[in-house]
């Protein structure tokens, strides 16, 4: 297990995200002028780089009891027009399914980095998919075309599914993007969950490089056999933009 982390950790040292983080600057942007009759009422206050922050509603992940088996699911994948569904898994010793979507910040931070694991593990026998159940009543940008587009652009290496009806992400108990739900399979025993939690600890605006430490560990420990930790942090991320009622 050790041996797979590293590796994978040692395909991140390059990631521009962990290189802005190392040469990262605190100087702050020249002062802006304020006019005499205000300045006695306020101050305008200039931020300074890296004190910006993403002003996007923060969802964590709720409990789902580990052990819950993976709910059927046979979706679009709008880039290729096909249908993918549970039973195209069943060989796979583990299944990776992402809640994810075009338009959130805390995807967006993660896209680059959620590619590179996927396609790292999924060399080691993992199956991933992502599906995105936002609605496009409220959110077109998150769309099938669109979607089609962001799997194109970003080479992702899983299907890219729409849920519509929002029922699968109900089912799987989805709230929020990025959400991972990582299951094993034993034999012909269904998929379990194992691991609901975070990617890493690095967020839109706290300035960590995103390195993935949690979700590979996870991986490492379901494709070796090992017990994963109980202690598992949840995601934080938007919430899924549910069709208005």
């Amino acid at each position: 297990m050790a041996t797979m982390t590293r590796a994978y950790a040692l395909s991140l040292l390059s990631s521009p995200s962990v290189l802005r983080a190392r040469h990262a600057t605190s100087s702050p942007f020249p002062g802006a002028y304020t006019p005499l009759h205000l300045r006695r009422s306020f101050r305008i206050q200039i931020p300074r780089p890296g004190s910006l922050r993403v002003r996007a509603a923060r969802t964590e992940s709720t409990s789902v009891s580990l052990g819950f088996r993976a709910p059927y699911f046979e979706l679009p994948e709008p880039l290729t027009g096909k249908t993918v569904k549970l039973d195209d898994f069943e060989g796979s010793p583990a299944l990776l399914v992402m809640f994810i979507c075009n338009h959130c910040p805390f995807v967006k931070h993660l896209k680059k980095e959620i590619t590179k694991l996927a396609t790292f593990y999924m060399k080691k026998g993992l199956a991933v998919v992502a599906i995105s159940s936002n609605s496009i009543i409220t959110h077109p940008q998150d769309g099938p075309e669109l979607m089609a587009e962001e799997a194109k652009s970003f080479g992702y290496p899983f299907p890219y599914l729409f849920d519509e009806s929002q029922e699968v992400a109900r089912a799987f108990g989805a709230v929020c993007t990025p959400e991972f739900f990582l299951f094993k399979k034993d034999g012909r025993r269904p998929f379990e969950l194992v691991y609901h939690g975070q990617f890493d600890d690095s967020r839109p605006s706290n300035n960590l490089p995103v390195t993935g430490r949690d979700l590979s560990r996870a991986i490492d420990c379901v494709l070796s056999g090992q017990k994963l930790p109980m202690d598992q942090k949840p995601s934080v991320g938007c919430s899924i933009k549910w069709h208005p009622s």
